[in-house]
């Protein structure tokens, strides 16, 4: 297999791509090589796909693909405990393509109750982490600010840890599915001010004990510190990537809240979160499959970034699936 060639998209500017034959990355002795079935789209691709004055153009065959999954096609002399043939999801970085590399140790075999589901693993993983992190517990009121795929496996996971859920974004359709996903309250999400009175009324006035920020927007980072009780944890999971952001620390230091900016960026982590994912969607703690809103062709991978930049609709997730 090293030597040939596969499709891969190729981002070649700002809201420019193409599909062309690329040569098979180089295989590793500790690597494994994947023949993916699919790739989700992440939030994170849309700088690159809109543009920015930082990134250079055209970008490697595949990249930024990074929630890719298929079944493995070769292994390097080195690798152990995985096989030709399992099926995996990889944390890899050129997945918008047929073939991709990853390190054998960022490479989680997926149990077969997922045979068949599309599981873009670092997504779901990095979700998972964020649960981790936030420490919520069946007592809690938790509310979660923005419902995009994140917020929304979020709800999830709250809802099944017993938690009483308040979901706020701006869309219909994403409260609908807040609620499906077991949101106990739905807010619009609007003017600060009626938010903040909204969810003191449904709090007796003390606020959430846990507030997920999942936009990754300033606006709703301040509507976050105000929704958060006192001595509660604001959870930044929002990927706040276009610039600085200000903060009311004056608030979070009145009300001593403990804040948690819940990225992680050690590749250890995020496989820990990916296997813990595949092993909730297996047991039934959690079903993504509600939130795959979109698929498309390798080839129509301009209308799914097109997509995510729009999310009319009742758009959540994209996927572009290879097969």
């Amino acid at each position: 297999m090293t030597g040939g060639t596969a499709r891969a998209a190729v981002l070649q500017g700002p809201r420019a791509a193409a599909v062309e034959r690329a040569p098979l990355p180089p295989l590793g002795p500790r690597e494994v090589r994947v023949r993916l079935e699919g790739c989700g789209v992440c939030g994170s691709n849309l700088p690159v796909w809109e543009g920015r004055p930082w990134f250079k153009y055209p970008l490697a065959a595949g990249a930024p693909g990074h929630e890719g999954w298929g079944r493995v096609a070769e292994i390097g002399a080195e690798v152990e405990r995985i096989a030709v043939g399992q099926r995996v999801a990889a944390l890899s970085y050129q997945a918008f393509a047929e073939f991709d590399v990853a390190e054998a140790s960022n490479v989680v075999v997926l149990p077969p109750e997922l045979d068949g589901q599309p599981f873009p693993g670092e997504a779901l993983g990095c979700a998972m982490n964020v649960f981790q992190r936030s420490d919520i517990r069946a007592w809690h009121t938790v509310a979660v600010v923005g419902v995009g795929f994140m917020g929304a496996v979020l709800v999830a996971l709250a809802a099944k840890a017993g938690a009483r859920v308040i979901a706020i974004s701006r869309r219909p359709f994403a409260l609908e599915i807040a609620r499906r996903m077991g949101a106990t309250e739905t807010i619009a999400l609007g003017e600060r001010a009626a938010v903040v009175g909204a969810v003191r009324e449904l709090t007796g006035g003390g606020g959430c004990e846990r507030v997920i920020e999942a936009t990754g927007l300033q606006e709703p980072l301040h509507l976050a510190g105000e929704l958060t009780a006192e001595r509660g944890r604001l959870i930044i999971a929002g990927f706040h990537q276009d610039g600085l952001r200000e903060v009311n620390l004056q608030l979070w230091n009145w009300r001593g809240l403990d804040v948690v900016n819940a990225h992680e960026r050690d590749p250890r982590a995020y496989v820990a979160g990916m296997r813990a994912a595949a092993d909730a969607v297996a047991r039934g703690r959690l079903d993504p499959r509600p939130l795959y809103t979109d698929q498309f062709r390798l080839d129509e991978i301009a209308h799914a970034l097109d997509a995510m930049r729009d999310r009319d609709g009742a758009f959540l997730k994209a996927l572009l699936t290879y097969d």
